[in-house]
């Protein structure tokens, strides 16, 4: 499936899926920090969170940063053979849940997988889920959440994929998720990342 394709099927806004945007930090079209694999990491822009020692300070203003169409991501996807999936960062990407699901249902129907940070727990998000239906929706399409607030005392450099101890790797799915769940573990076991 090609990004155009995606015309009038997003379910989520009932609005063609290339025409919408997203609030950006920034996007890395090629990183291995940020998951197993080779991924495409998209920075989106405000966080509530505002954690002391935050990696992407830059990223907490929500009116900072730009607008780029999520075609724009798609096509950096499709344009780049040597991708594995998708990692959104931030700012908080639950702040966006609309676009990025449709971002996640693109890249699943493209073979990727999807990995997403947010500075909530799981819990956090779940009940947030019972009153938006739009978080609830992102969470069953992601395959990996890693959850929590950046610690300061719990800051790592131990720890695959991670900045703090405190921060969790969840498999949001049997599939692609609990591969990617076990590849991080298996990293994390050698000690070499």
């Amino acid at each position: 499936m090609k990004p155009a394709d995606l015309g009038e099927a997003n379910v989520n806004t009932g609005k063609a899926a290339c025409a919408a945007k997203i609030r950006m930090a920034g996007v890395v079209p090629e990183s291995v920090t940020d998951g197993p694999g080779v991924r495409l990491v998209v920075f989106l822009q405000g966080c509530p969170h505002h954690c002391p020692g935050c990696h992407n300070p830059e990223t907490h203003d929500p009116s900072g940063g730009r607008d780029m169409a999520v075609q724009e991501i798609l096509s950096l996807y499709d344009d780049d053979p040597l991708l594995s999936g998708v990692t959104f960062s931030g700012g908080e990407p639950f702040l966006q849940p609309e676009p990025l699901a449709d971002i996640t249902d693109y890249i699943h129907s493209a073979g990727g997988d999807v990995i997403c940070y947010t500075g909530f727990t799981l819990d956090k998000l779940q009940v947030i889920a019972r009153e938006n239906a739009s978080v609830d929706a992102l969470m069953g399409k992601i395959d990996l959440l890693i959850d929590g607030p950046f610690l300061i005392g719990e800051r790592s450099l131990d720890i695959p994929f991670r900045g703090s101890r405190n921060q969790r790797v969840i498999a949001m799915n049997e599939g692609k998720g609990k591969r990617l769940a076990d590849e991080i573990k298996r990293v994390e076991n050698r000690g070499t990342f």
